[in-house]
């Protein structure tokens, strides 16, 4: 297996930097996990294609950042067999290397109908996002016995940038989630503080036992005062 030359690993090295800066800066996450795969194509000369699976609560599948159509093809195939490299590394191991998928008995099913596609190898790399959503990077060869430790070395080290891009990704959601929740129960707390001519003190304790004699999530009893208001 040819090994990266000098130049090679510079470009590794810049392209790697480049990637940590994007992940840092606001961006679109399939246009973040976008890089990561074409990235991962261009420096494993292995790699014929790349794509990141998630899997989320429920066991749907999302194909996301393909650089290939034929990604979420063998995406499908996995959700529809239950069984895969790429299902088995979003869901359980850490690398999940196949060197030669016509000989491979781990997925009786996915690994012929793979082939039939003219996939022999595949590299997959689990993703730790978080615990309602498993995730892998995915790369796969058309030739047989395709990898070497540094391409899982390499790989390893883009699935840590696609994983860190997602969990940014979520943490900004969850920061406008929670940013959104506090201004709902923040103009709760005003109708009621103006409506019943209590401090804010009070007005939140009130929101709260509603809360807890409904079973009611407190940001839901908030958003009712909001619709009463006018009323």
């Amino acid at each position: 297996m040819e090994s990266f030359d000098q130049p090679s690993r510079h470009h590794l090295a810049v392209r790697m930097a480049e990637l940590a800066r994007e992940i840092t800066v606001p961006r679109d996450l399939e246009q973040i996990l976008a890089d990561v795969t074409t990235a991962a194509v261009q420096l494993i000369p292995a790699a014929d294609i790349a794509g990141v699976l998630l899997v989320k609560k429920g066991g749907e599948f999302d194909s996301l950042a393909d650089t290939d159509s034929l990604v979420a093809q063998l995406d499908k195939l996995q959700h529809d067999f239950g069984e895969g490299p790429c299902h088995d590394a979003a869901l359980s191991e850490t690398i999940v290397r196949a060197d030669d998928l016509r000989h491979e008995p781990r997925w009786p099913r996915y690994a012929p109908a793979a082939v039939e596609r003219g996939v022999l190898s595949s590299l997959s790399f689990k993703l730790y996002t978080a615990e309602r959503t498993a995730g892998a990077l995915n790369l796969f060869s058309f030739k047989a016995d395709a990898w070497d430790a540094e391409a899982e070395t390499i790989g390893s080290v883009f699935a840590a940038h696609a994983a860190a891009a997602i969990m940014a990704g979520r943490h900004g959601e969850q920061m406008l989630s929670a940013l959104s929740s506090r201004d709902r129960i923040g103009q709760a707390k005003g109708i009621i503080m103006e409506r019943y001519g209590v401090d804010e003190v009070r007005a939140f304790e009130l929101l709260r036992r509603l809360s807890q004699e409904s079973q009611t999530e407190l940001i839901d009893v908030a958003q009712r005062v909001i619709e009463t208001r006018g009323t």
